[in-house]
Order: structure tokens, then C-alpha cells, then sequence
């Protein structure tokens, strides 16, 4: 859930608030009871952790595909899905 801060427009008064995204702002200062306003939050930042994202969101090339693209490469005479030896 994301979380917003207000500020009371007459007492100064400042909270965060944890709501959902859909739920309505809150109109009214716990402390005075006056009208609040929803302040501009910097957001959750990013954190990447771990040896990075770049190398476990991709699947690795297998060993099948590494060597269907050996055999392509040097024309095995005894590969049978080789374009190569197709006639």
C-alpha cells in the first residue's frame, strides 16, 4: 500500500498515511479537525539488490540450442535438421 502525507491547512500539523490507491483522501486533521491537504511524496524508490536483474530475468541458452547453432554453423553431415543437408 502506497503512503500519503497531509498537512492541515490551519494547524501546520503533518502524518503519513498508509491507503490503498483507491481510497478517497482524507478531508479532516486529527488533531484540529480542519481541512487537510494531500502533499506530493517522492514515491517508494528502486532498490536492486542481488549479482542484478539483467542477468536472472532472462533465460539462459541451453545447452540443445547451443549446439543446434554449432552444427548449423559448421554443416554436420550427420545432423539431419541441418538445412545444409537437406536435398
Amino acid at each position: 500500500m502506497p503512503t500519503y502525507d497531509y498537512e492541515c491547512t490551519k494547524c501546520g500539523h503533518t502524518f503519513e498515511v498508509s491507503q490503498g490507491m483507491n481510497d478517497k483522501p482524507l478531508t479532516k486533521c486529527p488533531k484540529c479537525e480542519k481541512k487537510l491537504r494531500r502533499l506530493i511524496g517522492s514515491g517508494g524508490g528502486i532498490i536492486f539488490k542481488g549479482s542484478g536483474f539483467y542477468e536472472t530475468d532472462y533465460k539462459k541458452k541451453s545447452a540443445a540450442s547451443t549446439t543446434l547453432g554449432k552444427c548449423h554453423k559448421e554443416k554436420n553431415p550427420e545432423c539431419h535438421s541441418c538445412p545444409a543437408n537437406k536435398s
